[in-house]
């Protein structure tokens, strides 16, 4: 009986395989045969990529150097004398300059909130509309205009002979026998209307992209809970999209600070000085009065100005980024 207790428990033995055996990866695939051309060395991409390299330093590194190389000396023509940073130091006393960043941050902040809030407006209205793709397209021609052009066709608007919009804004009593253009109280609404109406375009496309990725069951799972359209916007739908304005916002910020053509053809940053922004009186210390190194001192200030808060606008949207685990 031993016997056959003992065979039939090797019958029944389960047969130990090593963890190392079971583990161990069988390859199916046949081995790669040798290419017939080495594979190239990173030399060889440095080299094809080194004229655009050197094209893109000839036309941004060498003229930032050599302003500011300007900003440091006294420029004039065939010459050029060191001044102890008076460029710099003369700034603080000019209330040209301190005025020109006033009405900077002004036009700026005025010309971002409207196109935040009609831009957004016209995404959640477009979006998933019947007619999306034609509308979208119909809004985005002022955008591919030029903004000289579009300066030149808002001026003959504006104008108070023969103006289509002066007409309108006298008929119903908004306006005087002056061109909007021609107040120092309303020149600058009308830069800044200019403005929202060729680049709103750019935030609306924004945005809709941004709609495109917001996810649908956190909305039907609020809407289930009894929540309202504008409940649900504010709680799920903005603020799936605050990177995307913030993206949308530092776009057109760092444009507000240095796009002048519109401006200078509707006022050329008047009358008076009520819209000589700082970009308008750069233009004018540079090319109109050829003040070269006073010109690329205020260029520097500006420059820096921009990037410091453009870096704050990316430290603002690395916080809303979602943290990695």
């Amino acid at each position: 009986m031993a016997g056959k207790s003992s065979s039939s428990l090797e019958l029944f033995r389960v047969r130990h395989i090593p963890d190392s055996v079971e583990s161990r990866p069988v390859s199916m695939v046949a081995a790669e045969p040798k290419s017939v051309n080495p594979a190239a060395s990173k030399r060889y991409y440095f080299l094809l990529m080194a004229p655009a390299i050197l094209v893109l330093a000839f036309i941004s590194i060498y003229p930032f150097f050599w302003m500011i190389y300007m900003s440091l000396h006294e420029v004039d023509i065939g010459k050029a004398e060191w001044n102890n940073f008076a460029n710099f130091t003369r700034l603080l006393d000019d209330t040209r300059f301190l005025s020109g960043w006033w009405l900077l941050f002004q036009y700026s902040l005025m010309c971002l909130t409207l196109q935040l809030i009609i831009g957004v407006f016209l995404a959640v209205a477009l979006n998933g509309s019947r007619f999306e793709k034609v509308l979208v397209t119909t809004l985005l021609m002022p955008m591919m205009m030029a903004p000289l052009v579009a300066g030149m066709v808002w001026y003959f608007l504006y104008n108070g002979t023969f103006g289509w919009y002066h007409w309108l804004l006298q008929s119903v009593g908004i306006l005087g026998p002056k061109s909007l253009l021609a107040s120092s109280s309303t020149a600058m609404i009308g830069i800044v209307l200019v403005d929202v109406w060729q680049w709103t375009p750019l935030i609306t496309l924004i945005t809709l992209a941004g709609l495109k990725r917001v996810p649908q069951d956190q909305l039907e799972a609020n809407m289930v809970d009894g929540a309202s359209p504008l409940r649900n916007f504010l709680s799920v739908t903005l603020p799936n999209l605050y990177p995307v304005l913030l993206i949308a916002i530092m776009l057109r910020f760092m444009d507000n600070f240095r796009f002048i053509d519109s401006a200078l053809v509707l006022t050329g940053g008047g009358p008076g000085n009520a819209t000589k922004i700082l970009p308008i009186y750069l233009f004018e210390v540079s090319f109109k009065f050829f003040k070269l190194g006073r010109g690329a001192a205020i260029a520097l200030i500006l420059l820096i100005v921009t990037i410091i808060l453009g870096m704050l606008l990316v430290r603002i949207f690395d916080r809303q980024q979602p943290s990695k685990v």
